[in-house]
């Protein structure tokens, strides 16, 4: 189990669309939202990154890691696009 906490990350809280998160600085792929589930925090949760080592990871308290990727933030690509396709808009 682990939360998101990215500057703005809370607008994707109650966001369930098919795709994934990713870096808005360096692009890198975090999660997957078949990995997203509802949670009481004021943030995304998610069960699992893409890659182990996506993001730093720092135990917040027992069952929960607060998750980050520098000093970024999130965003959303929709299944079927690119990070690419969304700059090119």
């Amino acid at each position: 189990m682990s939360f998101c906490s990215f500057l703005g990350g809370e607008v994707f809280k109650d966001h369930f669309q098919p795709g994934i998160y990713v870096c808005a600085k360096c692009g890198h792929e975090l999660f997957s939202s078949r990995a997203k589930y509802e949670h009481s925090s004021p943030w995304p949760a998610f069960t699992e990154t893409i890659q182990e080592d996506s993001v730093s990871k720092r135990k917040e308290r027992p069952g929960a890691l607060k998750v980050s990727c520098g000093n970024s933030s999130l965003k959303f690509v929709p299944k079927g696009k690119s990070d690419k396709d969304l700059k090119e808009t």
